[in-house]
Protein backbone atom coordinates (compact mmCIF):
# COMPACT_ATOMS: atom_id res chain seq x y z
CA UNK A 1 0.00 0.00 0.00
CA UNK A 2 2.86 2.35 0.92
CA UNK A 3 4.64 1.57 -2.38
CA UNK A 4 1.43 2.27 -4.32
CA UNK A 5 1.02 5.67 -2.63
CA UNK A 6 4.63 6.56 -3.42
CA UNK A 7 4.16 5.55 -7.06
CA UNK A 8 0.98 7.64 -7.29
CA UNK A 9 2.74 10.67 -5.82
CA UNK A 10 5.68 10.29 -8.21
CA UNK A 11 3.31 10.03 -11.17
CA UNK A 12 1.42 13.12 -10.01
CA UNK A 13 4.64 15.11 -9.58
CA UNK A 14 5.85 14.00 -13.01
CA UNK A 15 2.61 15.19 -14.60
CA UNK A 16 2.83 18.53 -12.78
CA UNK A 17 6.42 18.97 -13.99
CA UNK A 18 5.33 18.14 -17.54
CA UNK A 19 2.50 20.68 -17.40
CA UNK A 20 4.73 23.44 -16.04
CA UNK A 21 7.32 22.71 -18.71
CA UNK A 22 4.60 22.85 -21.38
CA UNK A 23 3.34 26.20 -20.07
CA UNK A 24 6.85 27.61 -20.08
CA UNK A 25 7.52 26.45 -23.64
CA UNK A 26 4.30 28.02 -24.93
CA UNK A 27 4.92 31.29 -23.09
CA UNK A 28 8.51 31.65 -24.27
CA UNK A 29 7.52 30.91 -27.87
CA UNK A 30 4.84 33.61 -27.88
CA UNK A 31 7.10 36.25 -26.34
CA UNK A 32 9.97 35.45 -28.69
CA UNK A 33 7.81 35.56 -31.83
CA UNK A 34 5.42 38.41 -31.06
CA UNK A 35 7.31 40.97 -28.98
CA UNK A 36 9.76 43.33 -30.64
CA UNK A 37 11.35 46.64 -29.75
CA UNK A 38 8.87 49.47 -29.06
CA UNK A 39 6.00 47.02 -28.52
CA UNK A 40 3.02 47.78 -26.30
CA UNK A 41 1.96 44.48 -24.75
CA UNK A 42 -1.20 43.44 -22.94
CA UNK A 43 -0.27 41.12 -20.08
CA UNK A 44 -2.91 38.51 -19.30
CA UNK A 45 -3.60 36.62 -16.10
CA UNK A 46 -3.00 33.11 -14.86
CA UNK A 47 -0.21 30.63 -14.23
CA UNK A 48 1.07 30.41 -17.82
CA UNK A 49 1.42 34.18 -18.11
CA UNK A 50 3.93 34.11 -15.24
CA UNK A 51 6.39 32.42 -17.60
CA UNK A 52 5.64 34.96 -20.34
CA UNK A 53 6.47 37.88 -18.05
CA UNK A 54 9.65 36.17 -16.88
CA UNK A 55 10.74 35.67 -20.49
CA UNK A 56 9.79 39.23 -21.41
CA UNK A 57 11.92 40.57 -18.55
CA UNK A 58 14.85 38.42 -19.71
CA UNK A 59 14.61 39.79 -23.24
CA UNK A 60 14.21 43.41 -22.10
CA UNK A 61 17.39 43.09 -20.03
CA UNK A 62 19.43 41.16 -22.62
CA UNK A 63 18.29 43.00 -25.76
CA UNK A 64 17.58 46.45 -24.27
CA UNK A 65 14.05 46.34 -25.64
CA UNK A 66 11.70 49.23 -25.03
CA UNK A 67 8.42 47.58 -24.07
CA UNK A 68 5.36 48.95 -22.29
CA UNK A 69 2.92 46.63 -20.52
CA UNK A 70 -0.82 46.95 -19.88
CA UNK A 71 -2.11 44.59 -17.14
CA UNK A 72 -5.44 42.75 -17.24
CA UNK A 73 -5.68 42.24 -13.48
CA UNK A 74 -4.11 43.06 -10.14
CA UNK A 75 -2.04 39.87 -10.48
CA UNK A 76 -0.74 40.96 -13.89
CA UNK A 77 0.12 44.41 -12.55
CA UNK A 78 2.09 42.88 -9.69
CA UNK A 79 4.02 40.67 -12.12
CA UNK A 80 4.92 43.67 -14.28
CA UNK A 81 6.11 45.67 -11.27
CA UNK A 82 7.95 42.71 -9.74
CA UNK A 83 9.95 42.18 -12.94
CA UNK A 84 10.67 45.93 -13.30
CA UNK A 85 8.92 46.22 -16.64
CA UNK A 86 7.38 49.51 -17.78
CA UNK A 87 3.78 49.77 -16.61
CA UNK A 88 1.20 51.68 -18.65
CA UNK A 89 -2.58 51.67 -19.12
CA UNK A 90 -5.30 52.05 -21.73
CA UNK A 91 -5.76 55.74 -21.03
CA UNK A 92 -2.19 56.41 -22.10
CA UNK A 93 -2.03 53.65 -24.74
CA UNK A 94 -5.53 52.74 -25.99
CA UNK A 95 -4.10 50.68 -28.87
CA UNK A 96 -1.80 47.72 -28.18
CA UNK A 97 0.43 45.77 -30.54
CA UNK A 98 -0.23 42.41 -28.92
CA UNK A 99 -1.95 40.85 -25.93
CA UNK A 100 -0.50 37.61 -24.55
CA UNK A 101 -2.89 35.70 -22.35
CA UNK A 102 -3.83 32.22 -21.20
CA UNK A 103 -7.14 30.38 -21.54
CA UNK A 104 -9.10 27.77 -19.63
CA UNK A 105 -10.06 26.01 -22.87
CA UNK A 106 -9.60 26.54 -26.62
CA UNK A 107 -11.78 24.76 -29.20
CA UNK A 108 -10.98 23.94 -32.81
CA UNK A 109 -12.32 27.34 -33.96
CA UNK A 110 -10.11 29.28 -31.52
CA UNK A 111 -13.15 30.09 -29.39
CA UNK A 112 -12.01 30.47 -25.80
CA UNK A 113 -13.33 30.00 -22.31
CA UNK A 114 -11.63 32.48 -19.98
CA UNK A 115 -12.36 33.73 -16.51
CA UNK A 116 -11.52 30.78 -14.31
CA UNK A 117 -9.43 33.20 -12.28
CA UNK A 118 -12.14 35.85 -12.28
CA UNK A 119 -10.45 38.44 -14.53
CA UNK A 120 -12.57 37.99 -17.68
CA UNK A 121 -13.86 41.56 -17.98
CA UNK A 122 -10.48 43.28 -17.89
CA UNK A 123 -8.94 40.51 -20.00
CA UNK A 124 -11.53 41.02 -22.72
CA UNK A 125 -11.20 44.81 -22.65
CA UNK A 126 -7.42 44.66 -23.03
CA UNK A 127 -7.62 41.94 -25.70
CA UNK A 128 -10.12 44.02 -27.70
CA UNK A 129 -7.61 46.89 -27.79
CA UNK A 130 -4.79 44.74 -29.19
CA UNK A 131 -3.91 44.25 -32.82
CA UNK A 132 -3.56 40.54 -32.08
CA UNK A 133 -4.50 38.29 -29.18
CA UNK A 134 -2.02 35.45 -28.71
CA UNK A 135 -3.04 32.56 -26.45
CA UNK A 136 -0.53 30.49 -24.50
CA UNK A 137 -1.49 27.24 -22.77
CA UNK A 138 -0.47 23.70 -22.02
CA UNK A 139 -1.84 20.72 -23.94
CA UNK A 140 -4.69 20.08 -21.46
CA UNK A 141 -6.44 23.28 -22.60
CA UNK A 142 -6.74 22.18 -26.26
CA UNK A 143 -10.18 20.72 -27.12
CA UNK A 144 -12.32 20.00 -30.14
CA UNK A 145 -15.39 21.49 -28.46
CA UNK A 146 -15.83 23.71 -25.44
CA UNK A 147 -16.55 21.57 -22.42
CA UNK A 148 -14.55 18.56 -23.62
CA UNK A 149 -11.93 19.03 -20.91
CA UNK A 150 -12.82 22.14 -18.91
CA UNK A 151 -15.70 21.21 -16.60
CA UNK A 152 -15.89 24.29 -14.36
CA UNK A 153 -18.26 26.09 -16.72
CA UNK A 154 -18.37 29.33 -18.69
CA UNK A 155 -17.85 32.31 -16.37
CA UNK A 156 -20.28 35.21 -16.63
CA UNK A 157 -19.60 38.41 -14.69
CA UNK A 158 -22.80 40.00 -13.38
CA UNK A 159 -24.02 42.92 -11.30
CA UNK A 160 -24.56 41.49 -7.78
CA UNK A 161 -28.22 42.52 -7.41
CA UNK A 162 -29.13 40.70 -10.64
CA UNK A 163 -27.39 37.35 -10.18
CA UNK A 164 -30.54 35.39 -9.25
CA UNK A 165 -32.75 36.46 -12.20
CA UNK A 166 -29.80 36.14 -14.60
CA UNK A 167 -29.21 32.58 -13.37
CA UNK A 168 -32.85 31.71 -14.09
CA UNK A 169 -32.83 33.36 -17.53
CA UNK A 170 -29.70 31.53 -18.66
CA UNK A 171 -31.06 28.16 -17.55
CA UNK A 172 -34.38 28.85 -19.28
CA UNK A 173 -32.73 30.05 -22.49
CA UNK A 174 -29.97 27.48 -22.86
CA UNK A 175 -30.41 24.72 -20.28
CA UNK A 176 -27.58 23.42 -18.15
CA UNK A 177 -26.95 24.61 -14.61
CA UNK A 178 -25.76 28.03 -13.44
CA UNK A 179 -23.98 28.40 -10.10
CA UNK A 180 -22.87 31.45 -8.15
CA UNK A 181 -19.12 31.14 -7.66
CA UNK A 182 -18.31 31.03 -3.96
CA UNK A 183 -15.06 32.15 -2.37
CA UNK A 184 -12.74 29.61 -0.75
CA UNK A 185 -10.85 31.78 1.73
CA UNK A 186 -13.83 33.81 2.92
CA UNK A 187 -17.55 33.37 3.47
CA UNK A 188 -19.78 34.39 0.57
CA UNK A 189 -19.38 34.77 -3.18
CA UNK A 190 -16.28 35.64 -5.19
CA UNK A 191 -16.08 39.39 -5.85
CA UNK A 192 -14.18 40.46 -8.98
CA UNK A 193 -11.69 43.32 -9.27
CA UNK A 194 -14.68 45.33 -10.57
CA UNK A 195 -16.93 44.60 -7.59
CA UNK A 196 -19.15 42.10 -9.42
CA UNK A 197 -20.20 38.46 -8.93
CA UNK A 198 -19.41 35.53 -11.22
CA UNK A 199 -21.87 32.90 -12.39
CA UNK A 200 -20.49 29.64 -13.81
CA UNK A 201 -22.68 28.07 -16.52
CA UNK A 202 -22.12 24.30 -16.43
CA UNK A 203 -23.42 21.24 -18.27
CA UNK A 204 -24.15 23.26 -21.40
CA UNK A 205 -24.68 21.73 -24.83
CA UNK A 206 -21.54 21.61 -26.95
CA UNK A 207 -22.99 22.26 -30.40
CA UNK A 208 -24.03 25.89 -29.89
CA UNK A 209 -23.20 28.74 -32.23
CA UNK A 210 -21.07 30.45 -29.61
CA UNK A 211 -21.15 33.84 -31.29
CA UNK A 212 -24.96 33.88 -31.06
CA UNK A 213 -24.90 32.61 -27.48
CA UNK A 214 -22.42 35.28 -26.46
CA UNK A 215 -24.60 38.00 -28.01
CA UNK A 216 -27.74 36.75 -26.26
CA UNK A 217 -25.98 36.49 -22.90
CA UNK A 218 -24.70 40.04 -23.15
CA UNK A 219 -28.22 41.30 -23.88
CA UNK A 220 -29.51 40.08 -20.51
CA UNK A 221 -29.78 43.11 -18.19
CA UNK A 222 -27.18 42.87 -15.45
CA UNK A 223 -24.69 40.78 -17.42
CA UNK A 224 -21.44 42.73 -17.48
CA UNK A 225 -19.39 40.36 -19.67
CA UNK A 226 -18.98 36.70 -20.54
CA UNK A 227 -15.95 34.41 -20.51
CA UNK A 228 -16.64 33.45 -24.12
CA UNK A 229 -13.97 34.94 -26.37
CA UNK A 230 -15.31 34.46 -29.90
CA UNK A 231 -13.31 35.43 -33.01
CA UNK A 232 -10.80 37.31 -30.88
CA UNK A 233 -7.70 35.11 -30.77
CA UNK A 234 -5.37 35.24 -33.74
CA UNK A 235 -3.18 32.31 -32.71
CA UNK A 236 -2.67 29.83 -29.89
CA UNK A 237 0.50 28.09 -28.80
CA UNK A 238 0.10 24.85 -26.85
CA UNK A 239 3.10 23.39 -25.08
CA UNK A 240 3.10 19.60 -25.47
CA UNK A 241 4.27 16.92 -23.06
CA UNK A 242 7.28 16.05 -25.26
CA UNK A 243 8.57 19.64 -25.18
CA UNK A 244 7.33 20.61 -28.63
CA UNK A 245 4.79 23.27 -29.61
CA UNK A 246 1.44 22.96 -31.33
CA UNK A 247 0.40 26.11 -33.15
CA UNK A 248 -3.28 26.77 -33.91
CA UNK A 249 -4.60 29.57 -36.11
Amino acid sequence: MHIFRCFTQIRRLTKMTSLESAKKTAAHTAVDLHVQNNTIVGIGSGSTVVYAVERLAERVKAEKLKVQCVPTSFQARQLIVQHKLTLTDLEINPRLDVCIDGADEVDNNLTLIKGGGGCLLQEKIVASCARELIIIADYTKNSQKLGDQYKKGIPIEVVPMAYAPIKTQIENLFGGAVELRMAKAKAGPVVTDNGNFILDWKNFQQDYNWENVNTKLNLIPGVVETGLFVKMAKKAYFGLADGSIKEQV
